[in-house]
């Protein structure tokens, strides 16, 4: 049964060491389907990607997804230890990129929190350590 919930999404993106960190707090709907946690929401102007919507769908500790759809369209597959070529849609047009996850950190059943820390490269050069940090809201 899917739940209305707040989230408190933050995403910390490094480049050229320097850091830009952005924080999203929103209204998404949260269910488990096939042993996995499932958190939607709908992209506003803030993100960057209004008219497109959301899902993070995270298996345990070792997977993660990001799928985003609409006006932009964009996959990134994180399994830990291992790279994964993934489609990203920007508003500035597609690209495929390189997703190394590093850590996957799901206790979203039991205290409302995911961490996911990952590298992205295009074609082999590195693009950013990218980390983000989910927390639901009461």
């Amino acid at each position: 049964m899917k739940k209305n919930i707040f989230i408190s999404l933050t995403s910390i993106h490094t480049q050229d060491g320097e850091k830009d960190q952005s924080e999203l707090v929103t209204r998404a709907t949260y269910h488990s389907e096939n042993g996995a946690d499932v958190i939607t929401y709908e992209d506003t102007e803030a993100t960057g990607y209004q008219g497109s919507v959301t899902t993070i769908t995270v298996s345990g500790s070792e997977r993660a997804s990001i799928v985003r759809k609409g006006a932009t369209n964009s996959v990134l597959t994180m399994e830990m230890g291992k790279k994964h070529y993934c489609h990203y849609g920007t508003p500035y047009g597609d690209m495929q990129i390189g997703v190394y996850t590093h850590n996957i950190d799901n206790s979203l059943t039991s205290d409302g929190k995911l961490y996911m820390k990952y590298t992205l490269d295009l074609n082999s050069s590195f693009l950013s350590d990218n980390e983000i940090i989910l927390s639901i809201k009461n």
